[in-house]
């Protein structure tokens, strides 16, 4: 689709020190900061447990069942966000002092998401005294129900926006619960369990239980490699609280205070430990470990992240990383015959309806999720992608289909999928999400009924403004600033991420080399119009059809600075996103 490019508007009332780079002033006054203070990232600066409704309740409920040594059960969500939920809970359980520690974690094809009644009544085959969910349960009404029923405990411990009728857990901890305090509303499951564990050993310490036991008292700040994968991993807004989180998590990593298995996930990635950032997090690691949730079972990445011998963890590793490969086959297999079917309906961008469904018989229902936001960036428009359930790949009408949506800015797709219920009694079987994703069940033969009503709400809400896909950058580079040093210092001024996104640029430049490497990315050599400095540049999986183009002598682009590190030497390269336009 046609790009139009929006730069950011600067906050000028914003202060910041005059000894700042001005560089770093003006992109710092394009991020979501109200004072100066907000870029202090420095531990001390984090909020204290005691902020967070029921965390005095939840660690009460924790201390009973470890003095009298009860059986403890982690119930984990299937994504990156859980395992690493999962992984901290029972590592820090053990360290306190637990020693009846286990988990689940439910196959999404066999028993869908959260604590299911089907998943308490698989609990049982471990007999736990408590259950303590991580990263999910706080719409799980029947689950709880069902556990309570059986005699067991329930810690619901979770991020996710709750409904008007909580669970009758016994202590429920997640900062978007009413009435809750806690200023960091965007924290991440991993980030929610982590408080909890926090504040049970500070509960710990005033009882003297490490001296009384004997045992060392644990550094949580050990843990903190978790925290860090799993926000990046979860796409949480990084307000300051989850960056100091994942800065100080980084900083781990980087030093090589890390678990096995995150060093092994690195590596399989092939990203250098030494110089990580969060978007290797993002892109390297969260993917491998997302991969066994989406393909096969959560419990392998797991695994990887509690073993402690490296070689175990590099076999771990290995097999997520086949997987991912799976899943990325999979993945793109599925989108091609999306946009397949979209020629074949002589659908093109410009008479496109304002929102797509697309349903195909063969698609895998763990990446049609991954599948929806390729066509959303593609044709920038809300997307729901469906998958017929596991269990139900039959050529029955009466089928489930599992619907994965995307939204874009402005269109608020889980208050849409309430609409549609709303207008339709019974057309959707069940939906939850929040304003930028969501998921949906409903029978296979209403899926044309329920295309048209989705199509209907949003071609009410949306307009074509929305429908012109845009590039939000900072603005024009200055030629002084396209330099190593440049990108060392942008660098070193995250972590960036979600809604604090790393900074990105546009420009025109004079084309002064150009190749195609790897079969599908083109490598530049790149001279701003105004300056005699030649700069390297690459664009990954480029239009062939397009690209090379020896008639492009000039062109626009908007692009990140990245430092390029080969065989031990460091230099800028400019990473590319998009090719605006070339002359």
């Amino acid at each position: 689709m046609p790009l139009a490019i929006q730069r950011r508007t600067p906050n000028q009332q914003l202060v910041l020190p005059d000894e700042m780079h001005p560089l770093l002033q003006r992109i710092f006054r394009q991020r979501t900061i109200q004072d100066a203070s907000d870029l202090e990232l420095g531990f001390e600066n984090l909020l204290p447990p005691s902020l967070i409704k029921g965390m005095s309740v939840a660690t009460e409920l924790l201390y009973q069942y470890l003095l009298q040594q009860g059986r403890v059960l982690f119930v984990s969500d299937f994504d990156a966000d859980g395992a690493t939920s999962c992984a901290l809970g029972i590592g820090a359980l053990r360290e306190l002092g637990f020693k009846h520690v286990d988990y689940i974690v439910p196959n999404r094809f066999e028993y869908g998401y959260g604590l299911t009644p089907e998943i308490v009544e698989l609990a049982l085959n471990k007999t736990p005294n408590l259950i303590v969910t991580v990263d999910n349960g706080i719409s799980s009404v029947e689950g709880v129900a069902v556990a309570k029923a059986a005699g067991i405990d329930v810690l619901i411990t979770d991020h996710h926006l709750p409904p008007v009728d909580l669970p009758a857990a016994d202590a429920i901890v997640n900062p978007n619960q009413t009435g809750c305090d806690f200023p960091s509303k965007s924290i991440a499951g991993v980030g929610v369990i982590f408080y909890v564990m926090l504040a049970l050993r500070s509960f710990l310490r005033e009882q003297s239980w490490f001296e009384q036991q004997q045992i060392k008292e644990p550094n949580m700040a050990n843990y903190l490699d978790l925290v860090a994968l799993g926000t990046v991993a979860d796409v949480v807004p990084l307000d300051q609280n989850n960056r100091i989180l994942v800065n100080e998590g980084l900083k781990r990593i980087r030093a090589g205070r890390t678990r096995p298995g995150i060093t092994a996930l690195l590596e399989v990635g092939g990203r250098n430990r030494q110089a990580l950032q969060s978007a290797d997090l993002g892109f390297a690691v969260g993917p491998r470990l997302n991969a066994a949730g989406r393909l096969d079972d959560m419990s392998l990445g797991i695994e990887c992240l509690l073993v402690e011998q490296s070689g175990q963890a590099f076999e771990l590793a290995r097999q997520l990383d086949s997987l991912n490969k799976d899943r990325k086959q999979i993945e793109s297999d599925m989108r091609e015959q999306a946009f397949q079917y979209l020629e074949d309906i002589a659908l093109e961008a410009k008479n496109l309806p304002a929102a797509l469904c697309l349903y195909e018989k063969t698609w895998h229902q763990g990446v049609v999720g991954i599948v929806a936001s390729r066509i959303k960036e593609k044709f920038h428009r809300p997307v729901i992608a469906f998958a017929e359930a596991t269990e139900d790949r039959t050529d029955d009408s009466d089928s489930e289909l599992k619907g994965s949506a995307r939204s874009i800015a402005g269109f608020h797709i889980r208050d849409a999928l309430d609409a549609v219920a709303t207008h339709n009694p019974g057309l959707i079987s069940k939906f939850g999400g929040h304003a930028m994703a969501a998921g949906l069940s409903l029978n296979k033969r209403d899926f044309d009924t329920f295309t048209a009503a989705f199509q209907l709400e949003a071609e009410r809400l949306i307009d074509t403004e929305q429908l012109k896909a845009k590039a939000v950058t900072d603005g024009a580079l200055d030629p002084e600033h396209l330099n190593l040093e440049t990108a060392l210092l942008l660098q070193t001024a995250g972590p960036w991420g979600q809604e604090f996104p790393e900074p990105l640029f546009d420009g025109r430049f004079i084309v002064i080399q150009q190749r195609l490497v790897g079969d599908k990315h083109l490598k530049m050599i790149l001279r701003p119009p105004e300056a005699e400095i030649d700069v390297d540049a690459i664009a990954f999986f480029v239009d062939l059809q397009q690209w090379p183009n020896d008639t492009a002598k000039e062109i626009e682009i908007i692009f990140r600075l990245n430092v390029n590190e080969f065989r031990g030497r460091r230099s800028l390269q400019l990473m590319v996103e998009q090719i605006v336009n070339y002359t």
